[in-house]
């Protein structure tokens, strides 16, 4: 693999985020985490460090670390999303790869954490698309993996992340750096419109987990060992 270009994590003090972070990091991508507080970044980010020795992690406000990336990973609660794109509209910028991890579960409004809320647009993604500045490439992601685990740095993973967008070449390039962290295979589920559907899975992965005491994700068998090749030249 070539080097890796930095990427930038919106919601880096959250566990989804703070995991992908140490993860990515570890693999020696540059991560800049983002908060709305600076400060909380800053410690956020020297935290990583002490767990990843030799990581390039920064922390900074989320208006400049959007502004320092290719691509950005927005990582928050459902209740913050529409706040945090609203607040980088005029940070982030044509031709940057957002991917939205966003989950629409009903305990962001102090409901139950295994029901899905209704959103207009049909997902978390298809908001994100529609609230994200014209040019910006969103792609849905990383809902079923366990934040718990991910931020576990002995934990072996083994488990496939559920990727869907309207462009191929968007979708492969998340896959891209996706792939980098051992043990994660991204898997091509179709169009954004798609995303309603993995997005609820992580309702039904908490209901399987807190029956099972685990922090279980999904595999799907039975596909071809290439699942994202070369564009044809």
């Amino acid at each position: 693999m070539s080097a890796p270009d930095p990427v930038t994590i919106v919601g880096g003090t959250g566990a989804l985020g703070f995991g992908l972070a140490l993860r990515l990091a570890r693999e020696d991508v540059p991560v800049i985490l983002g908060s709305r507080d600076a400060g909380r970044a800053a410690e956020a980010a020297a935290k990583a460090a002490e767990q990843v020795p030799g990581g390039a992690i920064e922390g900074l406000a989320n208006a400049e670390a959007v502004t320092r990336a290719e691509t950005v990973v927005l990582c928050v609660p459902f209740r913050n999303q529409s706040e945090n794109l609203t607040n980088l509209k005029d940070a982030l910028r044509p031709g940057q790869l957002l991917v939205d991890a966003t989950v629409p579960l009903a305990a962001a409004v102090s409901g139950k954490a295994t029901r899905v809320l209704g959103v207009p647009q049909g997902s978390a993604a298809q908001q994100a698309a529609e609230m994200a500045p014209e040019g910006v490439r969103v792609v849905s992601a990383l809902h079923t993996i366990s934040a718990a685990t991910l931020a576990d740095l002995d934990s072996a993973l083994d488990e496939d992340v559920l990727v869907c967008g309207d462009r191929r070449a968007d979708k492969r390039e998340a896959a891209l750096l996706i792939d980098r962290i051992p043990g994660l295979r991204c898997v091509d589920c179709g169009r954004l419109e798609m995303a309603r559907v993995t997005e609820s899975l992580t309702a039904l992965m908490i209901s399987v987990n807190v029956r099972y005491k685990a922090h279980a994700g999904v595999q799907i068998t039975g596909l071809p060992d290439e699942l994202w090749p070369d564009p044809a030249p």
